[in-house]
């Protein structure tokens, strides 16, 4: 395999180069989530480029990462699975919430989106405020300026649909 696409999303690699900046302290549950954005990510530009992903092989090389090993790897298997093998369904459920085609999204909010929905939708024992929260950190952390601001939005709408009664209880 060439070298892997998710070297462009390696926040730490930009970070390093800069001595100033800070260090993140990341919890084996948020470094999951940023393997499983990584992981969906590949997956959605390698199917954009005409190509069928590989599954296997996408986590394979992600869990090469010697930081790998520091995530939860029930909870990046779950999401990484998850969203894969229900992208389409995912997609059904975030559409109605864009203000554009969904294939106009940037890979990264894309993924961020398709992480969120799989939380809120399909993983009930994720309280909804975490998985809006952890989507927008993903798009703060990987994507454009103001990425983040965009996936918040639709997750909010489609929290208010799939988690109306977690919403009013509190």
């Amino acid at each position: 395999m060439s070298k892997p696409i998710t070297e462009s999303l390696n926040p730490q690699a930009a970070k390093d180069s800069q001595s100033t900046a800070p260090k993140r302290s990341l919890t084996p549950r948020r470094r999951a989530r940023e393997y499983a954005l990584q992981g969906v990510y590949q997956s959605l530009v390698m199917r954009r480029a005409g190509s069928l992903p590989n599954s296997a092989a996408i986590a394979k090389q992600l869990s090469e990462d010697p930081a790998f090993r520091r995530c939860q790897l029930d909870l990046f298997q779950g999401i990484f699975e998850g969203v894969l093998s229900r992208t389409d369904e995912l997609e059904a459920i975030i559409t109605p919430a864009l203000d554009r085609p969904i294939n106009e999204l940037s890979p990264v909010e894309h993924s961020a989106l398709l992480i969120g929905a799989y939380e809120l939708a399909l993983d009930l024992s994720v309280p909804y405020k975490v998985a809006i929260n952890e989507a927008v950190e993903l798009a703060k952390t990987f994507g454009g300026t103001d990425g983040h601001k965009y996936v918040n939005g639709v997750l909010d709408l489609l929290a208010q649909k799939l988690r109306s009664t977690e919403i009013q209880s509190n």
